[in-house]
């Protein structure tokens, strides 16, 4: 395909200030993209902004894609900003540790709601409001949700938090669902399932020695954690006219984290 991928092409990013979401912005910037991104935290909105290059070439609204009341409100924004809407990129969750999500025998009540809210919930929410913008349009659109490789290929030593990998699952589950209902009616919904990737989310395990390690005969593409730009590479192709017979799928970008076995030193 001749000239950018994404030219004229009206996105939304929910979670697009910082690490995946920001990296897929740049992307979708350099491919021609009319572009906005959301995000909980207006001071991360900011300084994405000014990187991106100002509000001349990007737009920021706050808002919790939990809450379907703040869903409803980003939707009337970016259709009001954009004069509509061709894709919905929805890279938004969160890790669930901190909220007490772990071995399913540690994990509390409150890790469990926590995680599936900002990470399950969130994408409900934002795939219904696009599903109807696109149904009430008439129009064909793309969907694009994040996954994760332990939703299929779990790696419990480092990597055993119940309620995160639940709500990828969960999220493949709906995707396809959608993509299924959805498709004689051209909207097209797929599936992104990266393995560890070096974004602030991941700062914790990317600075494990042992887990580098582990990642070396885990990742051997890599030798360690990918890089955000891995996934907005895929992430323009399936959002991309590109991939206009491509829907349903889930695309892992784990440099081989899949089929191999991974060894575990000592």
């Amino acid at each position: 395909m001749n000239g950018p991928r994404l030219k004229d092409k009206r996105c939304l990013i929910v979670g697009g200030t910082t690490g995946l979401g920001f990296a897929a912005a740049r992307r979708f910037l350099e491919e021609g993209a009319r572009l906005v991104i959301a995000g909980r935290s207006v001071e991360n909105g900011a300084a994405a902004v000014d990187e991106l290059g100002g509000a001349g070439r990007v737009q920021f609204f706050a808002g919790d894609a939990a809450d379907p009341t703040q869903v409803s409100l980003l939707f009337e924004h970016v259709l009001d900003a954009l004069s509509g809407l061709d894709i919905v990129y929805h890279v938004a969750g969160v890790s669930g540790r901190r909220h007490g999500d772990g071995p399913l025998h540690e994990c509390t009540d409150d890790g469990w709601q926590a995680t599936l809210d900002a990470t399950l919930k969130s994408v409900f929410l934002t795939n219904r409001a696009a599903v109807r913008h696109f149904l009430a349009g008439k129009q064909p659109g793309a969907i694009l949700n994040m996954a994760s490789v332990l939703a299929f290929a779990p790696s419990p030593r480092y990597f055993d938090t119940y309620a995160y990998a639940a709500t990828k699952g969960g999220i493949i589950a709906m995707s396809k669902e959608a993509a299924a209902r959805y498709a004689p009616d051209k909207i097209r919904v797929n599936v992104i399932a990266p393995s560890l990737i070096d974004t602030p989310m991941a700062a914790r395990a990317c600075a494990d020695d042992a887990i580098r390690a582990f990642l070396r005969t885990k990742q051997p593409l890599s030798d360690g954690p990918g890089r955000p730009e891995d996934c907005a590479d895929a992430a323009v192709f399936l959002c991309s006219d590109e991939a206009r017979f491509v829907t349903g799928t889930v695309l892992t970008i784990d440099g081989g984290w899949c089929v191999s076995e991974g060894q575990i030193v000592g």
